[in-house]
């Protein structure tokens, strides 16, 4: 009887120190490495996880999970959220220092990124 091979191999995800510039109404120039990886960020935290079927199921945050939730349960989901969409970067090396703060119907998010770059404090907030 035949034995079956094969030669697939599986490869972790690879990401550029270089990426398009974006700004609010178009897309110019380059950056790299430190603004690279922020804008990254900046671009995970603000897309909808599963909402726009041109992004892959792991891109992006689910966000309107956390909607109409209490806030102990929103300090919680936030930090793993935002820690487990931002590992998968390999340019990511840490995601701590979370502080919240809630005003109405909105909660701040303040976290440090510890990056190939150093570090860097980034800010989001939600709508819950």
């Amino acid at each position: 009887m035949a034995k079956l091979t094969t030669s697939l191999q599986m490869k972790g995800r690879t990401f550029s120190g270089r990426t398009y510039k974006i700004f609010d109404d178009k897309i110019a120039g380059f950056i790299e490495e430190r603004e690279a990886l922020k804008q990254t960020i900046h671009k995970t935290l603000e897309t909808e996880q599963y909402e726009y079927p041109i992004y892959s199921f792991d891109y992006g945050i689910a966000w309107k999970e956390l909607v109409g939730q209490e806030r102990a349960y929103v300090r919680a989901e936030m930090k793993r959220m935002i820690q487990e969409a931002l590992l998968t970067d390999s340019r990511i090396t840490d995601v701590d220092g979370f502080d919240f703060s809630f005003s109405g119907d909105a909660c701040k998010c303040t976290f440090h990124v510890g990056s190939v770059y150093g570090e860097m404090e980034i800010e989001t907030e939600v709508q819950i």
